[in-house]
């Protein structure tokens, strides 16, 4: 039976999902864990997201809107785009897979930089396509050498900003000067999953400064993240209208649930929450940042979003190390860096009791 598989999915290793915390306190005996490995938002879903979950649920027994019309003209308005120009689904991460299934034969290429999402890598692996993949430069994406990368059957080239696991985004000015150079045969897939975090005045907003003058461009964002909607997954991208049309081709008809696409649209405009989170996140990742480079670990930089890279030797033997005492980070032999863990940004008492289990950890000493 075996020949029934496709040979392009023989060499892919299926996702390793981390174990539930409630697992890893029955397997190591230990009454608290603590999970920063996922780059969850550590805060639960806004208040009216909650009230909005709940009146769902009277209505569970209908299927979702497949066309998830309301929420994209609430985000159509919100960008200043056309309904038209948005795509919806369960997760950036399902929208990638979308594009991926629209724009790939088995031969074409993709590019990106790596370490980075391996969504980007897998999704054209499925299909046949190759990946290539360009060594970052200092910890961020290398955009000339994305450029270099492009080929005759190049379709897709993404550009992780900021980058996931390193943290790290491009300059402004660097970013639209590639803008200017990537071929026209090229569809640029622009992964701003972490967008709401960011306050740096040198960091670029795809949808405004890109998209809207009319570049081919696919801007992903998502609700997982400061929205705190990691569980009911639901994302979207802002591009160009054949693109959302083709990628409505092979998305499934009910992809998006009822309770992601009521929670999502209560989310939208409350600017006041969203800055007091992007603010705790500030300074939990700047907390962060001091417990590892008291212990004379550098994290990549400057962060960006709501986590941080760290090159230890051995990421897998840190990790193993850091489980026992309790706490979870994401190992990144996945992603491209076997040397490094990547840790998210909890609460200020999470944050704190990854500052004390590292210093156990590499001191030695057990807690």
């Amino acid at each position: 039976m075996t020949d029934i598989f496709r040979p392009a999915i023989a060499d892919l290793v299926p996702y390793e999902p981390g174990k539930p915390v409630e697992e890893v306190q029955r397997e190591l005996g230990l009454e608290r864990v603590v999970k920063l490995a996922s780059n969850e938002g550590p805060f639960p879903p806004f208040p009216a997201a909650r009230e909005a979950i709940a009146r769902a649920t009277e209505g569970l027994n209908r299927y979702p809107d497949g066309g998830a019309w309301e929420l994209r003209s609430r985000l159509a308005e919100h960008h200043g785009v056309r309904l038209e120009e948005i795509v919806v689904g369960a997760g950036a991460d399902a929208v990638i897979d979308l594009l991926s299934q629209a724009a790939l034969d088995p031969g074409d290429e993709i590019v990106c930089g790596w370490p980075s999402f391996p969504s980007y890598v897998l999704d054209a692996a499925k299909l046949g396509a190759v990946a290539r993949r360009v060594p970052l430069r200092d910890d961020a994406y290398d955009l000339d050498g994305l450029l270099a990368a492009i080929g005759p059957r190049t379709k897709l080239v993404y550009v992780c900003h900021p980058n996931n696991p390193t943290g790290t985004g491009n300059p402004r000015d660097e970013l639209l000067a590639f803008f200017d150079r990537v071929p026209e045969h090229v569809l640029v897939v622009l992964d701003q999953a972490y967008f709401e975090y960011i306050d740096d005045p040198g960091y670029a907003d795809g949808i405004e400064e890109i998209f809207k003058l009319g570049r081919r461009v696919v801007v992903l964002r998502t609700f997982s993240k400061i929205y705190g909607l990691a569980g009911l997954r639901v994302g979207y991208g802002v591009a160009p209208e054949d693109v959302v049309v083709a990628t409505s081709k092979v998305r499934r008809a009910f992809d998006v649930t009822a309770s992601a696409q009521a929670a999502a649209v209560a989310s939208i405009g409350d600017e006041a929450e969203l800055a007091r989170r992007r603010a705790l996140n500030a300074e939990g990742r700047a907390f962060l940042e001091a417990a590892v480079r008291s212990h004379g670990l550098e994290p990549a930089g400057p962060a960006l979003g709501n986590f941080i890279y760290v090159e230890v030797g051995d990421g897998r033997a840190v990790f193993e190390r850091l489980l026992r005492e309790g706490v979870i980070v994401r190992p990144l032999a996945g992603f491209g860096a076997p040397t490094a863990i990547r840790i998210s940004v909890g609460t200020p008492e999470e944050n704190e009791l990854f500052a004390a289990a590292l210093g156990h950890v590499l001191s030695g000493v057990s807690s």
